[in-house]
């Protein structure tokens, strides 16, 4: 009978242990990050032209993104710094006096102790600061997803690294102006709109730096 409450008590650890990995915040990556086939070939025009803007590429000058499938590398160079101070004071004193120097049917001599005093005081100081600094540097050769009506690109990309039992991995999407490509077919994050950055692990690295779903109960549940 003890080797079964065993047997059961291990198997019950096991369930909450595997209950234990908790979905960490997610960064909302467009999706996809390849650039698909289309399920219906669009037609092509054949009007006899050299020219077609559908695969449109200037011959004088270095290699662009352009048309849903190239690729194209980003700089990854964010820096955020934000700094908040405040300061208050309060001060404020208060004074009353007050006597009675003279009644019907009593002498003056009979007040000299009918008076009183009062005298108030309240004092308060606060100060705050709060300060958060974000540096996140790195490349990714991400791939054109969409072509938007005024030529701007959607772009996606992905990188994973697996050594021995972790991966890293690193998710980029974003919206580029034709215009802010520079030579070399490459664009700096800042000048990149919708900008959306991912980089987190998966494996006993990312694992050893979570917290267990029974302390984050505690930590819920603990009034302090």
């Amino acid at each position: 009978m003890r080797s079964l409450l065993v047997i059961a008590a291990a198997a019950a650890a096991a369930a909450f242990t595997g209950c234990a990995s908790m979905s960490p915040p997610k960064v909302d990556v467009a999706e996809p990050t390849t650039a698909l086939p289309q399920a219906v070939p669009v037609p092509q025009v054949a009007n006899g032209s050299i020219f077609q803007s559908s695969q449109y590429r200037p011959l004088f000058e270095d290699y662009r993104a352009r048309l849903v499938g190239d690729t194209i590398t980003v700089q990854i160079v964010e820096k955020v710094s934000a700094t908040q101070s405040s300061t208050s004071t309060l001060d404020k004193t208060g004074t009353v006096k007050g006597g009675i120097t003279a009644l019907p049917l009593l002498k003056s001599s009979a007040l000299t102790r009918a008076s009183v005093d009062g005298t108030s005081d309240n004092s308060f100081s606060g100060k705050g600061s709060t300060q958060n600094t974000n540096d996140f540097s790195g490349t990714i050769t991400a791939v054109v997803t969409g072509v938007l009506p005024n030529g701007h690109l959607l772009i996606a990309g992905e990188k994973q690294i697996g050594v021995n039992q972790n991966v890293d991995v690193l998710r980029f999407s974003g919206q580029v102006d034709p215009h802010a490509i520079q030579g070399g077919n490459t664009v700096a994050s800042a000048q990149i709109a919708n900008v959306r950055i991912e980089h987190k692990g998966r494996g006993q690295a990312a694992e050893a730096q979570g917290i267990g779903w029974l302390g984050r109960f505690f930590l819920n549940v603990l009034p302090i």
